[in-house]
């Protein structure tokens, strides 16, 4: 592979359809009001997008310093452990999507509160940072999160609640409280696409101390846990269509579920982990799918 394939494969575009779900999703509710803005979608677009590609990378080089990704992994190939690219060539360019994101989030902000107080400004920007630290503390450092079964309560909370939400808040500059299921909905789908990972990368993250909450809780549990994932993210978006309910077109949002009723099926039978591949990409494309027809039900 040439340098731009090899960073290709290191941004590991297959997980960018989850990272677009959160801003998707917000910026649809918030059409449905009225009140969209493009500078708020295209800046929370490139924003969610340059984080998810940190992630990857922070991911890639963590896991690759402290041993973790090795011969022995199964899941793709990463770059760092490969010899692909040199751990000096990667902390360049993660100190570049850094940047990325500081400077996409800013804009961000400015364009999302324009004319309000400087304490919101404030207060968003701490969430941005808070943001670019979680995306590269997963792995990286002397207590990565990742290494303690905590990946998963921080992707609830920036790909679901503050991804959702503060998109829409940006936009309207409201919040509403019934807008925490649609995003609750969204963070779920996403933890069940890490679970996904965990379950199939689950021998080899015990053996090398990274405590997953699979690692923690074992195989046939995280299986129910993946269950429970998922049945409870559209009992939410049925809770909040009841609530708002205004028209038929906002059951779009069910169109998704037989790709989620396959991925349970072959969760549950699942016994060769590698498979779950396959899996994991379908749940991100279901996971922005719902997103999409949430929202088009809406603005509908």
């Amino acid at each position: 592979m040439n340098t731009t394939q090899i960073w290709i494969k290191a941004f590991r575009l297959r997980t960018l359809p989850l990272a677009l779900s959160a801003t998707t999703l917000g910026s649809l509710v918030a059409h449905a009001e009225n009140r969209f803005r493009w500078s708020v979608f295209i800046f929370g677009t490139l924003t969610t997008l340059f984080l998810q590609i940190l992630s990857n990378l922070a991911n890639d080089y963590g896991d690759a310093r402290k041993g973790t990704d090795s011969e022995h992994r199964i899941g793709p190939l990463r770059v760092t452990q490969s010899g692909m690219v040199s751990k000096k060539q990667i902390e360049w360019m993660i100190g570049i999507f850094v940047l990325l994101s500081l400077l996409s989030g800013s804009l961000l902000i400015w364009f999302g509160l324009r004319g309000d107080n400087m304490l919101l400004y404030g207060l968003f920007f701490l969430l941005g940072i808070s943001a670019i630290y979680a995306a590269v503390k997963y792995t990286i450092g002397k207590r990565p999160y990742g290494y303690k079964g905590l990946g998963d309560i921080m992707v609830f909370i920036y790909f679901g609640i503050l991804g959702v939400a503060g998109t829409y808040f940006l936009h309207t500059h409201t919040l509403h409280p019934s807008i925490l299921l649609p995003a609750s909905s969204v963070g779920l789908f996403s933890m069940g696409v890490l679970n996904l990972n965990n379950l199939r990368d689950h021998e080899n993250d015990a053996v090398n101390g990274k405590n997953t909450l699979v690692v923690r809780m074992g195989v046939q549990w995280a299986k129910a846990y993946h269950v429970i994932l998922l049945l409870t993210a559209l009992v939410l978006a049925v809770i909040y269509t009841v609530l708002n309910f205004e028209s038929y077109y906002q059951l779009i949002f069910l169109l998704p579920v037989p790709l989620l009723i396959s991925d349970i099926n072959k969760v549950i039978t699942n016994t060769v982990p590698v498979e779950l591949n396959r899996e994991l990409k379908r749940l991100a494309m279901a996971t922005l799918l719902f997103s999409i027809s949430f929202g088009i039900g809406l603005v509908l």
